[in-house]
């Protein structure tokens, strides 16, 4: 592929075996295409079915697998019995507020009395305090869940202890060998933990927790003698998957059938509050991962950001129409406001980088930086350089900080070292993402650990001007049958990424702008097929600029398929991300905005 791509990348096919690719046509009755795709993913023969079919009764482990879950389920099966009241301490991104509303919407279904506690993110930052703690021993609580946090939470549940209150860990990031004295921390990233269940989010931890309550409810004839109906576990799957998608875990396991589910599950619109925030935003097509990454999930993220810190989990937890409303409203104002925050704050950071941009690990700093949004500056710069990327906001000589990492290099392992060495005054994380707090003072020491470490490790990086593709395709292809084939593979996301194709020797039929910036075409392929196109956020780019401006070259496009629903008829559609034009067709007859 030596044609000249707009983007300045190199096409590349992926590689798979032919061998493999006919052992699974003539064993699983496959076709060609399908298990292509299965073998460029390294899908083992003996995960096959339940990858095409991914089922949470043929998948779900024993949830007694992970380490202190016995223990766990015991102590709040006897909050249950006595009626204690439970307090659940959050975090404020989505998979903190999915998982607080998971097991509060369980509680409340089996009328158990319980309060909630979402840290505000600039005045107590992540995980539980002393303060916040206090703020529910003050509520009456008699057992405190963490959710999303807590493992290294020392100085609050030594607090807890002291005041005779049980505190139960529910989180998924990386621990120390040290663990706080709480009563039980299930986390399939301890080290001491064998279940092989460290992909899951913290929602996934919380949904193994409350299989094995119910189970041990159920066990004890409870809902019997109560006279409750036993909640079905499976309508929680929504709040699930959503956790699942926004924490961009891998999509591979017991995850692969959680999002598939779900989003079964959040098309039914059980959750009010979601079904409110979707109606808001008009999805008025099947949900998606797109859908929840992209567009749900930024809004309940929002409140952690800019606004209210409570909001995610609140919008999650509420049966009120009137008040779910409310609620989503502000979460899509403060998603905008977030917007504009972000813009502003990108072009602050990006003019710090020049005498950093070599770094193979990209450290930044700066004074009273949002500290809302300097996550999505460390994701927006580590696309962009394709490096590791760490943005630190300076306020009286402390730097809080979030880290975002590429793949291959565990960031979360990085952040707990540098504590363990008083680096850092505390931190943690997992392997794409973490946060942490540093001494002004202590920065450039930092800089130069993590550098160390990146270089010592012999990180292979990704060449980000590569792309990746898995095979070519035929214009006649885009129908509703190929669509069906390559969505066997879904859902797509981190571990399973999207199959992208090529198709050859196009040319511009029309070319328009739709939204504010998204290119929408029709080419024409030498067979005379039509292909409808959109390339997003492209209008200022050479490749929306050469859809527009060029009738006349014969090229070549890169991109997804995308399945356009509207009024009951389903039309395939082409997502480029990518074109090339052949080298022989001279720069000349190219517009000159592409250079």
């Amino acid at each position: 592929m030596e044609d000249l791509s707009l983007s300045g990348k190199k096409w590349f096919f992926k590689k798979f075996d032919n061998n493999y690719v006919k052992f699974l046509k003539e064993n699983y009755s496959l076709d060609e295409m399908t298990a292509k795709l299965l073998s460029i993913r390294n899908v083992e023969k003996d995960y096959i079915k339940s990858f095409l079919k991914p089922s949470i009764k043929n998948i779900i482990p024993n949830p007694n697998i992970l380490k202190d879950m016995d223990k766990t389920t015991d102590r709040i099966f006897k909050a249950i019995q006595l009626g204690e009241k439970i307090g659940i301490f959050g975090d404020y991104d989505v998979d903190g507020a999915s998982s607080t509303a998971l097991i509060g919407n369980y509680l409340k279904q089996i009328n158990q009395s319980f309060e909630i506690y979402i840290p505000d993110r600039k005045l107590e930052g992540y995980g539980p305090s002393i303060k916040s703690f206090q703020s529910l021993l003050d509520k009456k609580v008699n057992l405190i869940i963490t959710v999303d946090c807590g493992t290294l939470s020392f100085d609050a549940i030594n607090y807890a202890n002291k005041n005779n209150i049980d505190v139960i860990v529910l989180d998924h990031h990386q621990s120390e060998i040290n663990l706080p004295n709480a009563y039980s921390i299930i986390n399939p990233n301890r080290l001491d933990d064998e279940s092989n269940l460290n992909y899951l989010c913290a929602a996934g931890v919380c949904f193994m927790t409350l299989i094995a309550i119910n189970t041990k409810l159920r066990k004890f004839n409870w809902f019997v003698e109560k006279k409750i109906d036993e909640p079905n576990l499976l309508n929680f799957l929504d709040l699930v998957s959503l956790g699942t998608i926004c924490d961009v875990v891998p999509l591979v396991g017991l995850n692969r059938a959680i999002v598939k589910q779900g989003l079964k599950v959040i098309n039914s619109k059980k959750n009010l509050g979601l079904k409110t925030l979707m109606d808001l935003c008009k999805i008025d097509t099947k949900t998606s991962p797109y859908h929840l990454g992209y567009v749900i999930g930024p809004r309940i993220n929002a409140g952690g950001r800019v606004g209210k810190c409570s909001h995610g989990a609140n919008l999650l937890l509420n049966s009120n129409p009137k008040e779910s409303f409310k609620i989503a409203r502000e979460l899509d104002q403060f998603n905008s406001e977030r917007k504009n925050l972000e813009k502003d704050l990108l072009n602050v950071v990006l003019n710090t980088l020049n005498k950093n941009i070599k770094d193979p690990v990209l450290v930044l700093h700066g004074y009273n930086w949002h500290e809302g949004i300097i996550g999505i500056i460390a994701s927006r710069i580590k696309d962009k350089f394709n490096k590791p990327t760490i943005i630190i906001s300076i306020n009286n000589s402390i730097g809080k900080a979030s880290a975002r990492s590429t793949l291959g290099f565990d960031i979360g392992s990085i952040i707990l070292a540098a504590l363990e060495k008083k680096i850092l005054i505390k931190g943690g994380g997992h392997k794409m993402a973490g946060g942490f707090s540093i001494e002004e003072n202590k920065i450039e020491e930092f800089k130069n650990y993590i550098i160390k470490k990146f270089n010592t490790k012999n990180y292979n990086k990704i060449d980000k001007r590569n792309l990746y593709l898995d095979c070519l395709i035929s214009p006649s292809a885009l129908n509703f049958d190929f669509y069906q084939k390559v969505d066997q593979l879904s859902p797509f996301g981190s571990g399973n990424p999207e199959p992208k194709f090529i198709l050859e020797n196009l040319k511009v039929i029309k070319s328009l702008v739709v939204g504010k910036n998204h290119v929408k075409s029709i080419l024409t392929s030498k067979d005379g097929s039509t292909i409808k196109t959109i390339s997003f956020n492209s209008y200022d780019t050479d490749i929306g600029q050469f859809l527009l401006n060029n009738k006349r070259n014969i090229f070549n496009i890169a991109g997804k398929l995308s399945l356009n629903e509207w009024k009951g008829e389903k039309n395939v559609e082409f997502i480029i991300d990518d074109i090339s034009v052949n080298k022989s067709q001279k720069n000349n007859e190219v517009p000159s905005s592409i250079g």
